[in-house]
């Protein structure tokens, strides 16, 4: 393995990190309704846990609310139910076939606790990087160890490997920044 490797490798592993950050960050509530809230629903079909988005059509009817258009006549209330029992606080309505989940206005003391919970999944976030740069950096010095680079390589590569680091952590404290404005304007 190179040092190119190396870089390239980590490279990928905190842009994947940066990506399952993004993820997490869409399952933290704001007042606005989000599609993407309802993607860890589960829901029961036929003997077997599916994600809501297979077993109906999750949209926006307003900003305020999202609609679940469920695709089969009997799934609606297991549906309701399994949005009810997810840790979302939602309590969704139906109206007919169509089931109404509008999003309730958040307090003061919810907002805040919610730029806690950002913050939090942030430095988990930033935590996983730091681990990944420590990672790459062990592993160019095993490369100068085992006399396969030099120590000028190892310095470039770590400055290298520093300024990714400092590069996706710059881009985290941005998604954090930007979360917490949207979780405050609402």
């Amino acid at each position: 393995m190179t040092i190119a490797d190396i870089r390239k490798t980590m490279e990928a592993k905190m842009d994947q990190s940066i990506a399952a950050f993004k993820t997490n960050l869409t399952k933290v509530r704001t007042g606005r309704a989000n599609p993407a809230l309802l993607d860890t629903v589960q829901v029961e079909y036929y003997g077997s846990m599916v994600p809501l988005s297979q077993v109906a059509n999750v949209s926006l009817l307003d900003a305020r609310t999202i609609s679940v258009q469920p695709w089969e006549k009997g799934m609606g209330a297991k549906i309701e139910k399994a949005i009810r029992e997810s840790e979302l606080g939602l309590n969704p309505a139906s109206m007919g076939d169509l089931i109404r989940v509008p999003m309730p206005p958040m307090s003061e003391e919810r907002r805040r606790e919610m730029t806690k919970v950002v913050r939090a999944e942030g430095e988990h976030a930033k935590v996983a990087v730091r681990n990944l740069r420590r990672d790459a950096n062990e592993a160019v010095k095993k490369l100068v160890k085992d006399k396969l680079a030099s120590e000028d390589e190892q310095k470039r590569a770590e400055a290298e490997i520093q300024k990714l680091t400092d590069r996706h952590i710059a881009e985290i404290d941005q998604l954090v920044a930007a979360k917490e404005q949207d979780i405050m304007a609402v």
